[in-house]
């Protein structure tokens, strides 16, 4: 497992020095003294209020937990609040290796198994995933700002295959979500043989998950779960043009709603690919869509500092109290971070 996690990290920070080195080619006119100017410009009052933006949408996020667990547990949602702070925060500081801590330690605290959570974790994905696409299509289909954009034609073709793939994901959850038992079992007795250890791997996986979807209890309880998701990925975005906003007198303040919600998606897509402590991907995606001339065209020391910038107030912010809350709790995040990792037998 350590091997894996090396080779992971290996080539996770060999992709970070290929772009870091791109965008030093791209930045031989780099400019550090005006780099310094727009840092100084900045209105930190609308940068604070970036910060409690993202801490609301952490409180937002163990409410829409609690609701995941209504099926077979009454939690109060704020027994959950800890957890999301702590789990963040590991991943801002540890990486993806602290990707279950949240379920781990939700687990821990309601009593109940790290697989059940896991479950509830990767429902909560589902739905952060259709709330983001959902957002990117308004953005893209009906906004006139984003049509001014020279790559539009690109992003729109990109928005249709995406929507594309959500919704055949959508529907393969809903197929599973009420004939997940019997697919598992199909798949299991059509590998019996030579390959029935991955017959048994993948039953896992399809019962793990159709499980997960059974945490949604009815239909007013999966309408009140679309409406926290699209909310917290609202204030998301709502703290990017913040964030933009900030810059006193620049071009970034003409930026609109529906232009930092295809900024928020590149910094998404850019955040699959990261190093801990110092990130990466996500800074480097959000500041090449900043300066691109197809999307944004800012100059580059202005789109710098507002990736770093927003990469701080969206990813870092929650360390503090992340720290704080795990020193309450008497845990130790390297120590989740192992404990946290689910058995071979869990899928």
């Amino acid at each position: 497992m350590n091997r894996k996690r090396l080779f992971l990290s290996a080539l996770v920070a060999a992709i970070l020095i290929a772009l870091v080195v791109l965008q030093v080619h791209s930045w031989r006119k780099f400019d550090w003294a005006v780099f310094r100017a727009e840092i100084s410009n900045v209105n930190w009052w609308f940068v604070l209020a970036g910060v409690a933006l993202i801490y609301a949408v952490n409180t937002l996020r163990a409410l829409r937990w609690a609701i995941f667990l209504r099926p077979v547990k009454h939690v109060k949602w704020t027994e959950l609040v800890a957890a999301q702070f702590i789990g963040f925060s590991s991943l801002a500081l540890l990486g993806r290796p602290a990707e279950f801590i949240r379920p781990y330690l939700t687990g821990r605290r309601v009593q109940m198994s790290l697989a059940s959570q896991i479950a509830v974790w990767t429902v909560e994905r589902l739905f952060d995933v259709g709330a983001v696409t959902v957002l990117l299509s308004l953005a893209i289909f009906a906004s006139p700002d984003l049509r001014q954009l020279p790559a539009y034609h690109k992003i729109f073709e990109g928005g249709l295959i995406l929507i594309a793939a959500i919704s055949t994901g959508i529907l393969v959850a809903v197929v599973l979500r009420f004939r997940g038992a019997v697919i598992a079992q199909r798949i299991e007795k059509a590998f019996t043989g030579k390959y029935s250890s991955l017959g048994n791997t993948i039953c896992r996986r399809i019962t793990a998950f159709s499980d997960g979807l059974n945490t949604i209890k009815d239909l007013r309880s999966f309408a009140l779960l679309a409406l926290i998701s699209l909310c917290v990925w609202s204030m998301v975005a709502v703290c990017y043009l913040c964030v933009t906003y900030s810059y006193q007198g620049e071009p970034l303040r003409q930026l609109t709603f529906p232009d930092v919600i295809l900024l928020m998606f590149f910094s998404i897509a850019g955040g699959t690919v990261q190093l801990p402590v110092v990130g990466g991907g996500s800074q480097l995606a959000t500041i090449a869509a900043l300066q691109s001339p197809s999307v944004f065209g800012f100059r580059p020391e202005l789109a710098t500092s507002c990736g770093i910038l927003l990469w701080l107030v969206t990813f870092i912010s929650v360390v503090p109290v992340g720290l704080l809350l795990a020193h309450r709790e008497h845990v130790s995040m390297r120590a989740l971070s192992k404990e946290s990792q689910p058995m071979p037998s869990s899928g």
